[in-house]
């Protein structure tokens, strides 16, 4: 890829985690990129193209970041918990990155009204995300490492709504010690849960 289309797409990156995509201008950008109109519009038809690309980029610093060292564990629960931790430590607070915090919360909090295509787009990561949780989950009830009356649809449901819930106030306060509280709570109840068959 060519450096300035680069450089184009991690400064929209960073402009868009701290401003959403509607509220950041197009001169802003070019003054971010170090470049005009005509280097921008040799690489991006549009704006919107280059939400699509900054979109992917931010996926791509996603999966890096949160799935770091999960092929290496074999406890699908340990999976989770490792999981959390990356997204803890490696990915709410990666500033040079997200210096406004979770890209995908920006946009689907600006966009769902205003630019639904684009908030449905942004939309597919979360049903992604809560695949991953619940297909982690029901490899664990198979393997005998939950009970039979565990709930993984519920679990996974509170696992989003928390993982949700601690990336918008840090967004608010840049609270490390809130956020860790947050996630750790996540992996203390992860800890908590019994398995199927208990040494008498």
């Amino acid at each position: 890829m060519n450096d300035l289309k680069k450089k184009i797409i991690h400064e929209s990156l960073k402009l868009f985690s701290l401003k959403g995509f509607l509220s950041t201008s197009m001169s802003q950008i070019l003054e971010a990129a170090g470049t005009s109109k005509g280097g921008f519009y040799n690489h991006f038809k549009s704006k919107e193209e280059l939400f699509f690309r900054v979109l992917d980029e931010a996926r791509n610093i996603w999966r890096e970041k949160n799935l770091s060292g999960l092929d290496e564990i074999e406890n699908p629960i340990e999976k989770i918990k490792i999981f959390l931790e990356n997204f803890r430590d490696r990915y709410l607070k990666d500033a040079e990155n997200f210096p406004g915090g979770c890209i995908f919360i920006t946009f689907s909090v600006e966009l769902s009204d205003l630019r639904p295509h684009l908030s449905r787009e942004v939309n597919k990561g979360f049903i992604g995300l809560k695949h991953l949780l619940k297909r982690l989950l029901d490899e664990s009830k198979a393997s005998g490492g939950l009970g039979d009356d565990v709930d993984t649809r519920a679990i996974t449901e509170m696992l989003f709504a928390g993982m949700l819930g601690a990336t918008v106030m840090y967004g608010v306060d840049k609270s490390d010690a809130n956020l860790d509280r947050s996630i750790n709570t996540l992996i203390d109840y992860l800890d908590k849960m019994k398995p199927l068959k208990e040494v008498s």
